[in-house]
């Protein structure tokens, strides 16, 4: 006589491990009880979460006006901590310097785990708090299996907003108050779609972009000072007697494809230290094309380093990162120049 068949148990597939790292900002925000404004007060959970493990980490709870280089450093230390042990992690954090702080863990970190980071642009006392779909999507792209990218690196620290994925280096905050608030040339890297079920396995990730090699730097510190100026019409240099007395570096946000007026060049070929020329346009690469006075060609000739496509804030967390790992200004002409960053 055939023994009855008995059936086996089913046994759930294995957890994934997601680390979140709440750091502030709007998505942690709530009206103050003493009335004084939004303040970070708790953070988020992530939605909709079946089959992942979900490990919650509170280094800081800080509006991101608040958040500073040495906050960027410690956060890479806890990540490359964190990476190891878990299939992806994401970090909340506020908008306003968001793009900053990608930036610099692009530069930190050398791990193939996905790092992904997010915010809101609306409180949670909001009926349209965008903290939760930002949450659960950047999740989504955390543990999405090509998001590691083919590279040894990885694809970088990505940014999720409104269901766009952006690369950290070109990323920028582009609005004020819309729910879009993030963009930047040449727009998004990738999207995030969902099924009505709307939980983190029926994410739909597309990338538009493969992944690129980039370097990494390990600096004992980010506590150089660097200063921005901003050129204008008519600028004749105020404030940059201070920043040459005083900064390791300064960042100038330039007209154009990085000009500036005349009385400038003199000023910038007495200098010293590193002087990166950026552009206050919103896209597009600095290119020292002109040669009169003050055009970019004059103030390479005069010692001034180009600052490729980055932004003054983003060349100024670069030139933070190559100060602390100290190169000297011969090496962070050639960084610069390669834009292998």
């Amino acid at each position: 006589m055939q023994r009855p068949t008995v059936p086996l148990p089913t046994v759930p597939p294995p957890s994934k491990r997601l680390a979140v790292i709440h750091t502030g900002g709007t998505i942690a925000s709530r009206p103050s009880p003493d009335g004084r404004g939004l303040t970070p007060q708790q953070a988020p959970s992530v939605p909709g979460l079946a089959n992942v493990e979900v490990h919650d980490f509170h280094p800081f709870n800080l509006p991101s006006p608040h958040i500073t280089p040495a906050h960027m450093l410690e956060l890479a230390h806890l990540i490359r901590q964190l990476a190891p042990q878990h299939d992806g992690v994401v970090v909340t954090h506020g908008t306003d310097t968001l793009e900053e702080t990608a930036f610099a863990l692009h530069l930190l970190l050398n791990t193939p785990t996905p790092v992904v980071l997010t915010g809101s642009m609306r409180h949670a006392g909001e009926v349209s708090w965008d903290g939760p779909a930002n949450l659960l999507d950047a999740a989504g792209v955390a543990l999405h299996p090509h998001s590691t990218g083919s590279q040894g690196n990885g694809r970088g620290p990505l940014v999720v907003f409104g269901g766009d994925i952006f690369d950290a280096r070109t990323v920028t905050k582009v609005h004020t108050t819309a729910v879009d608030a993030f963009g930047g040339y040449p727009g998004p890297i990738g999207r995030i779609d969902r099924t009505s079920n709307g939980t983190v396995d029926a994410a739909h990730v597309r990338y538009f972009a493969t992944p690129e090699q980039r370097r990494t730097y390990a600096p004992g510190s980010l506590n150089a000072r660097v200063d921005i100026l901003y050129a204008y019409a008519g600028w004749r240099g105020e404030g940059y007697a201070g920043a040459q007395a005083d900064a390791d570096g300064i960042v100038i946000a330039a007209l154009g494809t990085g000009n500036l007026p005349a009385e400038l060049l003199p000023l910038i070929a007495a200098t010293r230290q590193p002087v990166i020329i950026a552009t206050r346009t919103h896209a597009g690469p600095v290119l020292p094309v002109y040669g009169y006075a003050g055009g970019g060609a004059t103030l390479v000739k005069a010692g001034a380093i180009p600052a490729s496509f980055l932004n003054a804030h983003k060349a100024r967390i670069l030139l933070l990162t190559l100060l602390g790992s100290g190169l000297g200004k011969a090496e962070i002409r050639a960084v610069f120049g390669e834009a292998g960053f």
